[in-house]
């Protein structure tokens, strides 16, 4: 099956609103979906990691390399998107995530700790995927309208924060013998549910000439605000990630149930797509650098309250604020790489943003289990605030020294 390829829908015009609204609800669906799918990975992968790994050091090893998939994929992603288009990515990509459902599912009941690694790596090579729906969204849009129709897709993942720590309470003790068996073979039938409602997605697809007619990346990437957007969108899906990955397990070693822990994710998921509704308009009014420096605001917040105790309510006070400064520093920092591209350049330098920033991503992820297991819950979010000061210098200088922002009609 082929794309549209009409005039109606070429890269350097807008769709018609109807296919706009479309693309908008089958994106949204589909990101709630995989939402629900990076959920379960992360509200059991640590737990699943301690209970199959040979040493308690390893045991946030798996979400870790779900984090190395999205980095090592989504390069690749790149490659086939500008090959092929976007849907056949998306199609890639859900069938990365089926086969990770059932990689994992395997692995528990084997007791294999490698393959569920294994796993959690098509996992995020899913993952690194869905990160393109928020662009995609974009297309054929105008541009006085990307930045919401950005956001607006990120809000699917809103249902995310419900059904993705509901789908690990209703089904983790569906198999007794195999605690989280039946909760993997879910999650693979939620990504081939997904699949089904991609195939409806119409974007526009580049031809060889529009791409090469593109800037060299060399040109793109010297730009002070697409500096500002990678570092920004690097430190706030790496605090994100660092202090997510820990939570689980730092609440199950401070006596708290899987429940609570689940619970304290759900809103902390939610926390982070329900301001989606209304930042592409606040990216409108007052700029993609403001939302991003109150986003990054927001996580040194949640780091503070972290360190305020250990009861319950900390944690998920703490994953919530969380949730709502990776929200405005994420999606600040995608709007201002929107601003940093033609039409023709957008797939190489949106596949180099998030390259760059799930590569220093894995960097959080792989330190995180280290460090809570040898000194603690306290010690992981002390350290959250270097990166966290670092990405506030950063960003003010560089958007200090913005040039005038590209218009891409």
């Amino acid at each position: 099956m082929t794309q549209n390829n009409n005039p109606a829908v070429n890269a350097s015009s807008i769709l018609p609103e109807k296919i706009q609204r479309g693309n908008i609800w089958r994106l949204s669906i589909a990101q709630a979906l995989a939402g629900a799918n990076s959920v379960v990975v992360y509200a059991t992968g640590a737990i699943v990691g301690d209970m199959l790994a040979p040493t308690p050091m390893l045991a946030t090893l798996p979400i870790s390399i779900f984090v190395v998939g999205m980095a090592a994929c989504i390069l690749p992603v790149g490659a086939i998107t500008r090959r092929h288009g976007r849907r056949a990515a998306f199609l890639v990509g859900t069938g990365a995530g089926i086969l990770a459902g059932l990689l994992a599912m395997l692995a528990v009941i084997m007791g294999g700790f490698w393959l569920f690694c294994l796993a959690t790596f098509f996992g995020g090579s899913y993952a690194a995927v869905v990160l393109s729906f928020r662009f995609a969204a974009a297309d054929g849009v105008e541009p006085k309208r990307r930045a919401r129709a950005l956001s607006l897709v990120m809000a699917g993942g809103v249902a995310a924060g419900v059904v993705g720590p509901q789908l690990v309470t209703w089904t983790m003790d569906l198999w007794p013998a195999h605690m989280f068996a039946i909760t993997f073979l879910v999650q693979a039938a939620v990504a081939a549910l997904s699949a089904l409602i991609l195939l409806g997605v119409r974007l526009p697809v580049l031809t060889a000439a529009e791409i090469a007619s593109g800037r060299p990346l060399a040109e793109i990437v010297r730009q002070p605000r697409f500096v500002a957007a990678v570092i920004c969108g690097a430190v706030s899906y790496m605090l994100m990630n660092f202090l997510m990955t820990a939570a689980p397990l730092a609440m199950h070693m401070h006596g708290h149930s899987q429940e609570s822990a689940n619970l304290g994710l759900q809103w902390h998921v939610i926390a982070m797509y329900a301001p989606s509704f209304f930042t592409g308009s606040l990216v409108t009014r007052f700029g993609a650098g403001r939302v991003a420096t109150v986003g990054l605001v927001l996580t040194g917040l949640s780091a503070a309250v972290g360190l305020g105790g250990i009861d319950v309510m900390h944690f998920w006070w703490a994953l919530i604020l969380l949730g709502l400064g990776w929200n405005f520093g994420f999606l600040g920092a995608s709007a201002l790489v929107l601003e940093c591209h033609r039409p023709e350049e957008k797939t190489r330098v949106q596949s180099l943003n998030d390259f760059i920033v799930f590569g220093l991503m894995a960097i959080g992820s792989f330190s995180s289990g280290g460090l809570l297991s040898a000194y603690g819950w306290n010690t992981v979010l002390w350290v959250s605030f270097v990166p966290l000061v670092l990405s506030v210098v950063a960003l003010a200088v560089a958007m200090r020294k913005r040039g005038p922002v590209l218009h891409l009609d």
